[in-house]
């Protein structure tokens, strides 16, 4: 679970190299991937990062719905992170497979899910539709009787949706119709994203709402002043997500989030008017 006190959150992405039963994996096998992926976790925790969002972000082409080894393998990984650091913030994002990703953190402990398509819409991909998961994921939580928290991602800036609301309507139903217990959204760039984030919080005071991307050293400051917390993965790995974590930039990004969070404390009271 996630503690709202401890607000914002800095996570990174840990998306392992493409797993068996994939089209991308070319032989490696799950042993290698898991090293891969703890060695990973425990840079991130060395750096001061505050968790992760584990996803398969390598595998592909990817369908809507997981296979049923994907899920396995996922579920092992997960269950290994949170074994080695219990006191670390997990999310779990399968792609593109809310359900799979609920199975997941459930069997885990995760402390959250991120959806990212499609928690509600449609959208055209390369395998075709894809539609809103949302009546799928919600009896499935209501199934299993967890309280894992459910963010979803608002008209993810790559997908191509079908008649889309204006963002910060969406995101109003997303919460109060379709009853996501927190959000990730970003713009194409930091003024999109920011004028979102204002806009939202006028329909959504009191939502927790991620940056769902376009976070780097140079703006995160700025981000986390109205965002409650952010996942980053390309900018601390210099522009491609398959490099390993920069220190230097790491560092960076780090001290920007404490300087943001430093804001936050000293405008509490301006922000909740």
């Amino acid at each position: 679970m996630l503690d709202k006190k401890k607000f914002p959150l800095a996570l990174v992405m840990i998306q392992p190299p493409a797993m068996p039963g994939s089209y991308l994996n070319r032989g490696e096998s799950f042993a290698s991937i898991t090293e891969y992926v703890m060695g990973e976790a425990q840079m991130i925790v060395d750096m001061g990062f505050d968790g992760f969002i584990l996803q398969n972000m390598h595998d592909g082409p990817i369908a809507q719905h997981a296979r049923t080894e994907t899920v396995a393998y996922m579920t092992a990984l997960a269950c290994r992170i949170k074994e080695a650091f219990p006191d670390k913030v997990l999310g779990i994002l399968v792609n593109w497979d809310g359900v799979s990703s609920l199975a997941v953190a459930a069997a885990s402990d995760a402390d959250f899910v991120r959806v990212e398509h499609l928690y509600t819409g449609v959208s055209i991909d390369l395998g075709g539709m894809m539609y809103g998961q949302c009546m799928e994921i919600l009896d499935f939580k209501k199934r299993l009787g967890t309280d894992i928290p459910v963010y979803a991602d608002v008209q993810e800036v790559n997908a191509n949706y079908l008649c889309p609301s204006p963002k910060p309507a969406a995101a109003k139903t997303t919460v109060t119709r379709a009853h996501a217990d927190g959000l990730f959204m970003s713009g194409r760039n930091t003024e999109e994203s920011l004028e979102l984030i204002k806009e939202t919080r006028k329909l959504l005071p009191d939502a927790p709402i991620f940056l769902g991307g376009g976070a780097t050293g140079d703006n995160i400051y700025e981000l986390l002043k109205y965002y409650d917390g952010v996942s980053v993965a390309t900018w601390v790995k210099n522009g491609d997500m398959r490099n390993p974590i920069d220190p230097e930039r790491a560092k960076r990004f780090l001290d920007e989030c404490k300087k943001a969070q430093r804001w936050r404390e000293e405008h509490a009271g301006e922000m909740k008017e």
